[in-house]
C-alpha cells in the first residue's frame, strides 16, 4: 500500500513539474518526443513492408526526411502552440494533415530511391501509423497531465432534458473533475430508451428508480427554454427526492453572454411560483418616459433600482437618481452609467432627502422633470411599527411634499409605489402608506395639471427583507428555517416584472387612479421553504421525521403582522387593456377634510407626540386597527425609564404566538 502511494505522490510531482515548466522548455520537450516517435514509426514501417530489402543508409535518410517534414507540418499545424490539456477536436485535424503530409514526402524519396510499388505501401502505412502516434501520445499526455477523479469519486448527476442544452452539459461534465453525468430524463417520448451523448434517456416516472440504482445525488435542470409553469411542475415532482436540484443558467443569458452552460446555480424562486409574465405593451412603457425627463426617489432601493434599469430601456432624455443613502446612490450610479451613455441619457445622481421640500423642489424645477416615480418609503413592518414617527415622516409627510412640489414645478406625472398593506392595515407602516395613497386623491380633486396615481402590489422576491434570502441563508447554515405562522400566506412577484408592470400602470393613468397589479396566486409560506429545502437535496426534520437535516421553526406572527394581505379595498375594480393591471375606485377622504389631519400629523412630528400621531392615523385611514402592533422603542424607554418603573426592568415587547 505505501508503495502505491510512494508512485502516486512520484506522479504528481512529476505532474507539477511538467505543467510549470516554461513554455519554451515545454515546446522543446515536444518536438523531441516527437522527432523520436515519428522516426520510429518510419523505421517500424520499413521493417514491416521490406524487411532486409532495403539498407540501413536509406531507412536512415527516409527517416530523416520524414521526420524533418513531420516536424514542420506540425509546427505549421499549431501542435506546438497548442496547451495539450486542453485540445479536442483540432488535434484530430492537425494530425491526420501532418501524418499524410509528411506520408507524400517520404514516399517522394523512395519513388526517387527507385523502389517499384513502395511509395504508395508505405506512404498508407505511414500516415496510418503516424496518425495513430500523434494523437494518441498527446491523448495519454493529456491523461497524465489532467488529474482525474476516479469515477466513484466523482458525484453522480441526472441530466433533467435531453435536448441540445443537455447535450452540450454532459459534453461539459464528462470532461469535468467533479461530476459524472450517470442518466438522462425527458418528457419527450420519442427520446425514450435512445443513446445521447452515451448516456441512456428515461421517463421522469423513471427517476426514484434511477436515483437507487446509480446512487444519483444530484438533477441538473437542462432546460433553458422550457416555461415557468413547465418548470414548477418539474421542480414540483422533483422535490419528492431525496436530491439537490440545480439548473443551467436562463437562455438569454447563454446568448447574451452572461453566463456558460457549466455555471450551474440554485433553482431561481421564481420558477416556484411558476407564473409566466405577460410580454409587456411597448407602447404603455414609453409613454411615460421615452424623450421625457424622470425622476426616481429611493433610487436605490430594491423597487427603485429596478425602475431606473427598466426607464433607461424606453430612452428619457434625463434620469434623475434621487436617494438618501449615499452609497446605495452610489452603487445605482456607478451600475447605469454605461447604460445612459447607450441611449444618450443625461444621468444625474442626487443625494437627498423627500423630507426636506426645498431641496425636492429646486431638483424638480432645474431639471424640468416630467415624470416622478416615487419609491422613497420605509417599507419594513416591524421596524416602522417601533419608529412610528419616523414612518409618519418619511411615508406621509414625505410624499406630500414631493407632491406639493410636483405641483409647484408643473410635473406631468406622479406614481406613488404602493402597497397591498395599506388595505385595512394593521401595521404603521401600512396605515401611512394608505394615508400617503390619500393625500394624491385628495390633491388630484384640486389640481388637474398634473396626474396622480399609485400602484398597489405585494411581496416582491429578493428584495430586502424578503423571506426568499433569509430562508436560503438558513438552509446553507443547515437550519433551522424560521416561518412566523403556520398558515401564513402571501403574493409574490419578481422585481424586474413588478416595474416592468408600474410603469405601463402610469402610462394609463388618468389622475387619481389606484391600480392594482394581478400577484397571481398567494403562496403558503410554509409550503415555500419546504420546497426550498427539498431541492437542496436536504429533508425536514419534524415529528414525522426526527431524523431529517433541517427544522422549521414556527416563531409566531411578528408585530402587527397579517396572516393574508389584501390588494382591494371594497369591490369596485375593473380591468384595463393590460390583463395584469386592475383599476381600482377606492372611497378617500377629500382635501378639506385631509387638510386639518395633515396639519395635526405634521404638529405630532414636530412635537415628538406619537400618541397624537397614532390616534391621527386611527380617525383617518379606514380600516386600520393597532391592536396587534406594539409601542415605539422611545415610549418604551421613556416608561422604563419613569419615576413608577425600575430603570434595570427588561421590557419585553408583546407578540402574537402561532
Amino acid at each position: 500500500m505505501s508503495e502505491f502511494k510512494n508512485k502516486k505522490n512520484l506522479a504528481k510531482l512529476l505532474r507539477e513539474l511538467l505543467i510549470g515548466l516554461p513554455r519554451s522548455i515545454k515546446q522543446l520537450v515536444a518536438v523531441g518526443t516527437d522527432a523520436i516517435g515519428i522516426a520510429l514509426c518510419t523505421i517500424g514501417v520499413a521493417w514491416l513492408l521490406f524487411g532486409n530489402e532495403l539498407a540501413a543508409e536509406r531507412v536512415a535518410w527516409i527517416s530523416l526526411t520524414t521526420v524533418v517534414a513531420a516536424l514542420l507540418l506540425a509546427w505549421s499545424q499549431g501542435l506546438y502552440r497548442s496547451v495539450v490539456r486542453y485540445m479536442g477536436l483540432d488535434l484530430f485535424i492537425a494530425g491526420a494533415r501532418t501524418a499524410v503530409g509528411s506520408s507524400v514526402v517520404g514516399g517522394v524519396f523512395l519513388y526517387f530511391a527507385n523502389m517499384a510499388g513502395a511509395p504508395v505501401r508505405w506512404a498508407v502505412a505511414f500516415s496510418g501509423s503516424a496518425f495513430i502516434y500523434i494523437c494518441a501520445s498527446r491523448y495519454l499526455a493529456r491523461i497524465f497531465l489532467i488529474h482525474r477523479r476516479s469515477p466513484v469519486e466523482r458525484e453522480r448527476v441526472i441530466i433533467y432534458g435531453a435536448g441540445s442544452a443537455g447535450a452540450k452539459l454532459a459534453i461539459t461534465l464528462f470532461g469535468d473533475d467533479e461530476f459524472l453525468p450517470v442518466a438522462m430524463v425527458d418528457d419527450d417520448l420519442t427520446l425514450h430508451k435512445k443513446l445521447v451523448k452515451g448516456l441512456n434517456v428515461h421517463s421522469p416516472t423513471n427517476i426514484e428508480a434511477i436515483i437507487h440504482d446509480t446512487n444519483a445525488t444530484r438533477v441538473l435542470l437542462a432546460m433553458p427554454r422550457a416555461s415557468r409553469w413547465k418548470r414548477r411542475a418539474v421542480l414540483e415532482y422533483l422535490s419528492q427526492f431525496p436530491v439537490h436540484v440545480q439548473t443551467i443558467p436562463d437562455v438569454t443569458d447563454l446568448i447574451s453572454g452572461n453566463a456558460r452552460l457549466d455555471d450551474l446555480r440554485e433553482v431561481d424562486v421564481e420558477d416556484l411560483l411558476g407564473r409566466d409574465p405577460v410580454p409587456p405593451d411597448l407602447d404603455l412603457l414609453s409613454a411615460p418616459i421615452s424623450g421625457k425627463r424622470v425622476m426616481v426617489t429611493g433610487a436605490g432601493g430594491s423597487i427603485g433600482a429596478e425602475l431606473c434599469r427598466q426607464i433607461l430601456r424606453q430612452e428619457p432624455t434625463t434620469l434623475v437618481l434621487f436617494e438618501i443613502s449615499e452609497i446605495a446612490l452610489y452603487d445605482i450610479e456607478l451600475e447605469l452609467r454605461s447604460a445612459a451613455r447607450r441611449v444618450d441619457c443625461e444621468l444625474v445622481a442626487l443625494l437627498g432627502s423627500v423630507h426636506h421640500q426645498d431641496r425636492v423642489r429646486e431638483a424638480l424645477e432645474t431639471f424640468s422633470i416630467n415624470t416622478i416615480y416615487h419609491a422613497a418609503a420605509y417599507k419594513h413592518v416591524p421596524l416602522v411599527e417601533h419608529n412610528l414617527l419616523e414612518g409618519v415622516h418619511n411615508n406621509v409627510l414625505g410624499t406630500l411634499h414631493m407632491a406639493s412640489a410636483a405641483i409647484d414645478a408643473k410635473v406631468d406625472t406622479f406614481v406613488l409605489i404602493s402597497t397591498d398593506k395599506a388595505v385595512s392595515p394593521t401595521s404603521v407602516m401600512g396605515a401611512t402608506k394608505r394615508f400617503a395613497e390619500m393625500i394624491l386623491q385628495a390633491l388630484q380633486d384640486q389640481h388637474d395639471s398634473i396626474r396622480f396615481c399609485m400602484v398597489r402590489f405585494g411581496n416582491v422576491l429578493e428584495s430586502s427583507g424578503s423571506v426568499v434570502p433569509l430562508f436560503r441563508e438558513q438552509i446553507r447554515k443547515g437550519g433551522p428555517v424560521t416561518v412566523t405562522h403556520r398558515d401564513i400566506i402571501r403574493y409574490f412577484m419578481t422585481i424586474p416584472e413588478a416595474a416592468q408592470l408600474v410603469i405601463q400602470a402610469s402610462g394609463m393613468a388618468k389622475g387619481g387612479d389606484v391600480f392594482v397589479l394581478d400577484m397571481g396566486e398567494p403562496v403558503k409560506i410554509q409550503d415555500l421553504a419546504r420546497r426550498m429545502i427539498a431541492l437542496t437535496g436536504c429533508t425536514v426534520r419534524d415529528e414525522a421525521n426526527p431524523e431529517g437535516d433541517i427544522e422549521i421553526v414556527y416563531t409566531g406572527l411578528r408585530p402587527a403582522e397579517k396572516l393574508f394581505e389584501e390588494l382591494l379595498i371594497g369591490t369596485n375594480v375593473s380591468g384595463t387593456q393590460h390583463p395584469r393591471i386592475m383599476r381600482a375606485r377606492e372611497d378617500y377622504l377629500s382635501f378639506e377634510e385631509l387638510q386639518p389631519l395633515m396639519g395635526e400629523l405634521q404638529a405630532a412630528s414636530q412635537a415628538l407626540d406619537r400618541d397624537r400621531a397614532r390616534q391621527v392615523l386611527l380617525d383617518s385611514v379606514g380600516g386600520y386597527d393597532s391592536s396587534n402592533g406594539i409601542e415605539d422603542l422611545v415610549w418604551v424607554s421613556q416608561r422604563r425609564n419613569s419615576a413608577d418603573v425600575d430603570s434595570d426592568t427588561v421590557v419585553e415587547f408583546p407578540s402574537k404566538s402561532a
